[in-house]
């Protein structure tokens, strides 16, 4: 018997992955070098230094949860997690906050300015903003009803930045899934790391412009029915316009608990109501085998989800720059 063209497929994804698995090796060859109680006799209170400020921040600003959880994101992609997505422009140095990919995007740097000034008053010179930032995306999810893990500690913050790889190591929201997929393998991320990390967009947003061909194109003849979804998806028409106008209008990618981390994004793409083409092909797509499988699951089962998503944190979190660097003064600058 011939094998079907699913079997095919799924041979294809498994092959693609091994080879950028490989790749992705290569790159990030050495298990870096995180403990868990690396500051354990330098800055043992680091940790209740970030959970206490950032509590302070959401509680100011909810919006705060998702800005750092994304910088987090962002940060990792881009030559590992080093900071390196903290550093403004200088005449010698074009940083990435500035990229195509970021500029808009990306807010919540003066919250990791106010958690480093904490730490430095108590601990000065000793934890880095890479270390900052993650332990700070770990909290942000937790103040917004996500998960708890263990942060292993010890990054360095980078001294260069590079301001062309935003656009070629994060996904972007019209981005095909093999394409997402890629990107991921490439970081040493699998599918599953994926599926859950972009759970994130629970308590995310998206501008107009990163959303206007979804609302405008296929989800007019896939959603569901029903009343309330139609009056949503007009309202967004009228908040996204096809003809332009409208870019910087935010809308949340999970309009049925905005502001709290939980499973409810993976059941709306069960209902073909993601707000991003790249979010709804984890569901929808031809390609997604495994990926449709997995939404299912997180949909069903919230535990699931939670831990998942804590191992993918870690696994990125893990992701170091293989140049080192150094502990920043001021995250936005490098040491002089």
């Amino acid at each position: 018997m011939a094998p079907s063209s699913n079997s095919k497929m799924l041979f294809f994804l498994q092959f693609l992955g091994l080879t950028l698995s490989i790749l992705s090796t290569s790159l990030h060859a050495s298990d870096p070098p995180l403990t868990l109680d690396y500051y354990a006799s330098t800055c043992p209170s680091v940790i209740d230094i970030v959970k206490k400020e950032m509590a302070c921040q959401v509680q100011s600003d909810p919006r705060a949860a998702p800005r750092v959880l994304r910088l987090h994101f962002h940060d990792c992609f881009v030559q590992g997690c080093d900071a390196s997505i903290l550093l403004d422009d200088t005449i010698t140095l074009k940083g990435e906050k500035t990229a195509s990919t970021n500029i808009n995007s990306l807010a919540g740097f003066e919250v990791i300015d106010s958690i480093k000034n904490k730490v430095e008053s108590e601990c000065p010179g000793i934890v880095s903003c890479a270390d900052i930032l993650t332990i700070a995306a770990r909290d942000a999810t937790i103040l917004a009803g996500g998960p708890y893990w263990h942060v292993p500690l010890g990054r360095k913050d980078s001294k260069t930045a590079n301001s062309e790889l935003p656009g070629l190591n994060i996904p972007s929201p019209n981005e095909d899934l093999l394409g997402i997929i890629s990107k991921f393998e490439y970081q040493g991320l699998s599918v599953k790391d994926m599926v859950a990390l972009a759970g994130a967009h629970t308590i995310g947003v998206a501008r107009c412009e990163n959303y206007r061909s979804r609302i405008h194109g296929d989800w007019g003849q896939t959603f569901h029915t029903n009343p309330a979804t139609a009056k949503y998806l007009d309202d967004l028409k009228t908040k996204c316009p096809a003809a332009g106008g409208g870019e910087n209008n935010f809308t949340a990618m999970d309009y049925v608990t905005p502001n709290l981390f939980d499973n409810s994004f993976y059941k709306l793409l069960l209902n073909n109501e993601g707000l991003l083409n790249s979010d709804q092909a984890m569901y929808s797509s031809i390609l997604g085998i495994q990926t449709r499988e997995l939404v299912k699951t997180y949909a069903a089962d919230p535990l699931a989800f939670f831990n998942h998503f804590s191992d993918a944190m870690v696994k990125m979190g893990n992701i170091v720059n293989p140049e080192g660097g150094e502990v920043r003064g001021n995250c936005r600058f490098v040491n002089t």
